[in-house]
């Protein structure tokens, strides 16, 4: 078994019930079972500021998948959830957006998928939750602590548990 973290976002609908359809969803066509689930952050958004806040939060999975058939489950869970890739505007609003973040320790670049993800550590908003379930995890050489240690944080509020 795999050991997959994967960053989820939205800032249209009800985004933190969006995330957990989303992540039942993951697990059932992975048929993974979920290890951690972070808390569910308020971001400023990224990339293109003038838009709503996000919601942030990361999940780690243990799954038997290949990192591309993961991939495939997770871009199908997007599209089941309002999401089309090739229309959205970069950095732009949405219902959903799955990031697989790190895939074991596997390391790779390809037109489709790059493992770990490569603006991991550049970016607050993941790095929060993925600190939360993963301190001490190890990606690209750097402790997820460490890289959040690195990044500006302001703005960025954990949101109470919804029950």
């Amino acid at each position: 078994m795999a050991s997959v973290l994967i960053a989820l976002g939205g800032n249209v609908g009800d985004v933190r019930a969006t995330f957990a359809k989303a992540i039942s969803h993951i697990c059932g066509m992975a048929q993974a079972a979920v290890i951690a689930r972070s808390s569910d952050y308020r971001t400023p958004p990224w990339g293109d500021e003038d838009q709503a806040a996000f919601i942030n939060a990361c999940v780690e999975i243990e799954t038997d998948l290949d990192p591309h058939a993961l991939l495939f489950v997770m871009q199908k869970v997007e599209q089941k959830f309002g999401r089309t890739r090739d229309k959205d505007r970069q950095w732009g609003p949405r219902t959903l957006d799955l990031d697989m973040i790190a895939y074991d320790d596997v390391s790779f670049r390809k037109p489709d998928l790059t493992l770990p993800h490569p603006r991991l550590f550049e970016r607050a908003f993941v790095l929060v939750p993925l600190a939360e379930i993963a301190p001490d995890r190890v990606i690209a050489g750097i402790r997820v602590r460490d890289g959040l240690a690195s990044v500006s944080t302001q703005g960025i509020e954990r949101l109470a548990d919804t029950g």
